[in-house]
Parts: structure tokens; C-alpha cells; sequence
């Protein structure tokens, strides 16, 4: 095998260009160009010349030059659920604005709400998008059989896709959002500190235990809940779907009938279970130990106004931001920072909001 030549004394200190590579790996700049693009054509020999090239002297490539020279420009769409309150419209309110602070990049950002009760509507849409037509695609959607291949084939047709704050399986890195199982044994140990050794029922809402956000939580709560605070029972969790009427009713059923002590609302909406409560402990004069998810103007208010003891938060600014840049990352075929893109798990009082 040819021995490749040692680092020249003319790349030192300076940015390797395209000119460098191709001296450096002996071949033409023609075919490292094929090579960075991906182009057929190129022997697995020469390929591999070029890669160690890259990784010898450091090379990095301009892809926001590239891309201007060949009037590239990115295509994303943010798959999100129709159904929604207040998280969700933060959700949306943080991609306009990472739209309109990207503009430059010729970037453009389409938010389509679809059923999430209807994976087959769900899966119909993902099987009309093409790479004719998108890059890359976000999705916050229950986990499904329908959805899940639909990802897959996304893939397969070349189309980037990610998972987007509620995770699907098979997707491997590809998805965006906080540690979900952390985050519920994290809300269980919060929750049992503050009933402060008090026996009884913990009332647990969700707006769907479809979603494998929900799924995660509910098995980090117990899983602490069980182990360090015995004295507190986790009732089967109530699914409200998204109806405010619903939630009303079914809070309501169960807190007549059981002895609760202490509530965890673990889905990313909490308006409408949070209001039905405030009203029940208004009926029975004291208040209950509740913990939510996710920093709305809502739960602040409830926060501040003694309604909510600790909100489990996650920055919906970050989440857009990180989902974008890693939609553009596959996109390119590059890799993100893990450390930007990791989505902390952030512990909300009163006092520090």
C-alpha cells in the first residue's frame, strides 16, 4: 500500500482546504470532491484515502459555503398533535422564532397538526412525504405500530425523520427530548418529601398512556414511589384524552371515592386537570401535594399561588432549536454536539422561578 506522505510544513496552522486534501491522499481535486458529496463512481480504496486525509489533517468542511454555491436550501416539517394547550403552543411559538432567526440559512419550517388518536391518519401523511418534497421531518406522535413503520420507511426513502419530545422506538439517537423514566422518579421523590410521611392514594393523570413519554414516567414514578415511600399507593392512571369535560369527571368520580393524598399529572398538559383539582380542594378545604410537568403560564401562575408544589420542566426553546439542528445534521450526514443537544430535566419551585 502507497504510504501516505506526512503532514507538510505549508498545512500547518492553517484551515486544510479541498487542495490540501487532494495532495495530501494523491488524487484530484475532482475526486475529492466526488468522495465529499457522496458521488458514485470512486473506488473503496481511493474513498479511504480520502477519509484519512480528512481525519489527518483535520479537514472541516464549509457546508454553509457548499450549500450557497449550490443554492441548497433545507426543508423541515414539525409533525405535532392536534390537540393541545398551552406547552404546545410554546412549542410552536420557539420554531417560528428559530425559523425567523434562520431565514439567513435558507432554512424553511412547516408545523403541520395532525389527530394523534389516528396513527393510520398519522402514517397515511408520512407515507405522502418524499425527498422531492422535505429533508427532514420531527414527529410527536404515540407510539404505534402504524407509526413506527412509517418512520422506517421514511428512512428508507431518504427522508430524515426523528423523534420529537414523546419517543418512538427503533429510531435510535434519532429523537429529541429529556430522560422521561428520570423525570417521573425524579416527580416521585419531590411528591413523597412533600406529603411529609402522610398515608393514602396518589392520584395519577395522564392524557394518554399511548404515548411512551407517558409510559416512561409513570414507570420511574413507581418504580421510587414503591421503593422509598412505601406508604403511598399509586392509583391505576386516569387518561383524560385531552377533554376538559372528561377530566372533570373523572377527577371528581375518584377523589369522591378514594383517600388522596397527594396528585402527579404527568402528561405536558396541565390546565385542565390542575383547574378541577383547585376546585375539589376548595370543597374538601385543604389541599393536596401536586406535581406537573412542563413551564406554561399556567402552572407559573399555579406555581406562585401555592395551587402547584413543583413543575418538572423541559426548555421548549432547546427542544426547537435541537430538533432543527439535528434534522440539518442528518441532513449533511454529520453529527451533533451530544452535549448542546442534551435536554436537561430543570426542577421548578415557586422560588425560583
Amino acid at each position: 500500500m502507497k504510504k501516505i506522505p506526512p503532514l507538510s510544513a505549508e498545512f500547518h496552522g492553517l484551515r486544510p482546504t479541498t487542495k490540501d486534501l487532494a495532495k495530501f491522499a494523491g488524487v484530484s481535486r475532482a475526486t475529492v470532491d466526488r468522495v465529499l458529496n457522496g458521488r458514485e463512481g470512486v473506488k473503496q480504496k481511493t474513498i479511504d484515502k480520502v477519509n484519512q486525509a480528512i481525519q489527518e489533517l483535520g479537514f472541516e468542511r464549509n457546508l454553509s459555503a457548499a450549500n450557497l454555491a449550490k443554492n441548497k436550501s433545507y426543508r423541515f416539517i414539525f409533525v405535532l398533535p392536534r390537540s393541545g394547550d398551552l406547552f404546545l403552543r410554546e412549542i410552536v411559538r420557539h420554531i417560528g422564532e428559530a425559523e425567523s432567526l434562520l431565514v439567513n440559512d435558507s432554512m424553511a419550517i412547516q408545523v403541520t397538526h395532525l389527530d394523534e388518536n389516528d396513527p393510520h391518519r398519522i402514517a397515511d401523511y408520512l407515507g405522502e412525504l418524499t425527498p422531492k418534497t422535505v429533508d427532514g421531518v420531527a414527529i410527536m406522535a404515540p407510539e404505534t405500530p402504524q407509526v413506527r413503520d412509517a418512520i422506517l420507511r421514511l428512512h428508507e426513502r431518504g427522508v430524515r425523520a426523528l423523534s420529537f419530545i414523546s419517543n418512538q422506538t427503533r429510531t435510535g439517537d434519532n429523537w429529541v427530548g429529556i430522560d422521561n423514566e428520570a423525570a417521573g422518579a425524579t416527580a416521585a421523590t419531590l411528591l413523597g418529601r412533600f406529603v411529609q410521611g402522610s398515608k393514602g392514594n396518589v392520584l395519577v393523570v395522564s392524557e394518554t398512556m399511548k404515548s411512551r413519554d407517558s409510559l416512561e414516567r409513570r414507570h420511574g414514578f413507581d418504580r421510587v414511589l414503591n421503593e422509598a415511600f412505601p406508604h403511598l399507593h399509586a392509583l391505576p392512571s386516569l387518561e383524560t384524552y385531552g377533554s376538559e369535560e372528561r377530566a372533570a369527571a373523572i377527577l371528581r368520580e375518584t377523589v369522591s371515592r378514594q383517600d388522596i393524598v397527594a396528585t402527579y399529572i404527568l402528561s405536558s398538559e396541565a390546565r385542565a386537570p390542575l383547574t378541577v383539582l383547585r376546585g375539589l380542594d376548595q370543597g374538601r378545604g385543604r389541599a393536596m401535594v401536586t406535581i406537573a410537568h412542563e413551564r406554561t403560564p399556567y402552572t407559573e401562575e399555579a406555581l406562585r399561588a401555592g395551587h402547584l408544589d413543583a413543575v418538572i420542566a423541559q426548555d421548549p426553546g432547546h427542544l426547537a432549536r435541537s430538533a432543527i439542528r439535528k434534522l440539518r445534521a442528518m441532513t449533511d450526514q454529520r453529527r451533533t454536539l451530544i452535549s448542546q443537544e442534551k435536554i436537561r430535566i430543570e426542577v421548578l419551585l415557586a422560588t425560583n422561578l
